[in-house]
């Protein structure tokens, strides 16, 4: 028996479609995401990558890409459904912070995405999700006024007092201890979804979702069934209506498998 009640399946990307040990979408998740479209279930990103860094998924024929966490919203004819920049006030107290130590940031606008202070901890994290480190930020040539993500890198013990002094107007969620996403005050995946739903005319409970960071939980506790990854944080689990097995160990298949979406 088929459950023919669940319309879309959003998926985080880094560690959820794609594993962080290949850098590639596994064959079990293709063959997945096939099956769900052959059903005419909508398939969405949803991520909090750039819409210009999801080049090695797009082959899967998406329907749609929440991307920037909530921030950027477009269809797969690329109709923009949602745009949102961060407070302006926020990137230039970004730019005019001077810490006991050189921060390190990236900005990232519709179109591109640059960074400031490269450290090793950066390049490595680069290296993990299989990106090249953006080019270099002129500081004094910042649209100020078109930043829909930061990625600050701070630690978790630092970033309470980093948002409440410097980017007030901003949330911060993460999935690494090496950064933060930032994005406007009350942005999040969920609003994402919402939009999408809208636009598809499809109820919230007939929605599932994957993650596996900690800025999916508003997703994951969102959807009619939010479903954590086996390598997610424990927080993502803890929240989530069913844990599966990690990425590389067939775990979106076995979970649409689980919940008979797919055969």
């Amino acid at each position: 028996m088929q459950n023919s009640s669940i319309k879309a399946v959003f998926f985080d990307v880094d560690g959820t479609l794609v594993s962080f040990k290949t850098h590639q979408v596994p064959k079990s998740t293709q063959e997945a995401i096939k099956q769900l479209q052959e059903k005419g279930i909508k398939v969405i990103v949803s991520t909090g990558r750039s819409i210009n860094s999801l080049d090695h998924i797009k082959y899967l024929n998406f329907d749609g890409f929440i991307t920037f966490n909530g921030g950027y919203c477009v269809t797969d004819k690329n109709e923009i459904l949602f745009k949102k920049a961060i407070a302006a006030e926020d990137i230039q107290a970004v730019l005019n912070y001077k810490g006991e130590i050189p921060l390190s940031f990236s900005f990232m606008s519709e179109k591109a995405i640059s960074i400031h202070n490269v450290s090793p901890d950066v390049e490595s994290m680069y290296a993990q999700l299989n990106l090249p480190v953006p080019n270099l930020m002129d500081v004094n040539n910042v649209d100020i006024h078109s930043i829909l993500q930061t990625n600050i890198f701070i630690g978790p013990e630092e970033e309470e007092a980093f948002m409440r002094n410097v980017m007030p107007n901003s949330i911060a969620t993460r999935w690494t201890p090496l950064f933060a996403d930032v994005n406007p005050l009350g942005q999040s995946k969920q609003v994402g979804i919402d939009i999408f739903c809208k636009h598809f005319n499809i109820p919230i409970e007939s929605t599932l979702a994957f993650g596996d960071g900690g800025n999916d939980i508003t997703m994951l506790k969102h959807v009619g069934i939010g479903v954590a990854m086996g390598n997610a944080n424990p927080e993502v689990k803890n929240i989530a209506d069913y844990i599966t097995e990690e990425v590389d160990s067939h775990g979106i298949e076995n979970a649409l498998k689980y919940f008979k979406i797919i055969s």
